[in-house]
């Protein structure tokens, strides 16, 4: 096993697909001598040269334009687009022609592409560098959308991503790129599609994503101390998405809380609802709560931690599911007679 931080992690899984596949290569701004502006592509332009590892102008159209266009002709390119801000620039050619390519074409086509994008608050980067725009992507058919929360996971999809022959939108959040995990020396992949369960337990299932899976753990951790055992389910993939671990989860606990970033006005948790209150509505014994982001364009500054999930939110919300007299039982310390 190794200990590696999470850029770390990234950095592995393009060197080690690049060195696997010579169809494999980089494209972005400031990705090559520099190492990116977060030092995830550090040492691949030495390694791989400036013909595999591709510095760009300033135009994210054009590069996702030419990343496209690499795909169809047998070329694996992975579009490092820095902040998930600028994928406004890159939409038409995304969502609009990579998604649609192998569909249009009557499945004679491929578009094995990998969209990296830097998504999330908490860095007081502001309004134009901080969001998590995951909900709009996982409307379009053709796309797959990862969201990992670990430095394990995230070697392990980035590696299924990069081999898979669709278009993929990888999100990595700047404010996990520095948490360590020991993850093997030896290669090892994740399959896209297939969620994890964080954390065991039977009282509750929390469902988060990204940064938030750190939020719910220690939510989770605080709720243990008043006797109540949550579990923590990490989709990883959010299209596809796997419904069966989660209803799986909520079948076992009959209750959910749903955290995400992102505004709560239309974001991913709304589907997350939605697949349990069609599939699972019965089992529950309460209501399914979702817990988002505050509806605000994200500020610079201090201020900005406001706008996000806090830990006690998730545990105050889990306490009203749960009923006093449950956790009064659950507290109770028994004393028996010698």
């Amino acid at each position: 096993m190794q200990t590696v931080k999470f850029r770390r992690a990234i950095n592995q899984a393009l060197d080690e697909e690049m060195s696997r596949d010579n169809k494999v290569f980089l494209m972005g701004e400031d990705i090559g001598a520099s190492g990116g502006t977060f030092g995830l592509t550090k040492g691949l332009m030495d390694k791989y040269g400036d013909m595999r590892v591709k510095d760009t102008p300033i135009s994210e159209e054009a590069i996702m334009g030419t990343v496209l266009g690499a795909s169809l002709v047998g070329y694996r390119p992975i579009f490092d687009l820095m902040f998930m801000d600028f994928i406004m620039i890159a939409m038409d050619q995304l969502v609009n022609q990579a998604s649609k390519t192998h569909y249009l074409s009557g499945g004679k086509i491929k578009a094995p592409l990998v969209v990296r994008a830097l998504a999330g608050g908490g860095f007081r980067a502001g309004g134009h560098h901080s969001q998590t725009l995951e909900s709009w992507f996982t409307h379009v058919p053709g796309l797959k959308v990862v969201y990992p929360s670990t430095p394990y996971d995230a070697k392990g999809l980035l590696k299924a991503a990069i081999r898979d022959d669709n278009p993929v939108l990888f999100l990595e959040h700047k404010s996990l790129l520095s948490i360590q995990q020991e993850i093997p020396e030896e290669e090892y992949i994740i399959p896209l599609g297939k969620a994890d369960v964080k954390r065991q337990g039977s009282d509750i299932t929390i469902v988060a994503f990204g940064r938030m899976v750190h939020t719910a753990l220690e939510a989770a951790e605080k709720l243990a101390e008043l006797g109540i055992e949550a579990e923590v389910v990490d989709p990883r993939t959010l299209l596809p998405l796997d419904k069966d671990t989660i209803l799986a989860s909520v079948r076992k606990t009959n209750k959910v809380i749903i955290v995400h970033e992102a505004p709560k006005n239309s974001g991913f948790g709304s589907e997350i609802a939605a697949v349990i209150s069609e599939e699972a509505i019965y089992d529950l014994d309460g209501p399914i709560i979702r817990i988002g982001g505050v509806f605000s364009t994200i500020p610079v500054g201090s201020i900005e931690d406001n706008l996000y999930p806090k830990v006690g939110e998730v545990v105050e919300e889990a306490k009203k599911l749960i009923s006093k007299q449950e956790i009064n039982k659950k507290s109770e310390v028994k004393v028996y007679d010698s």
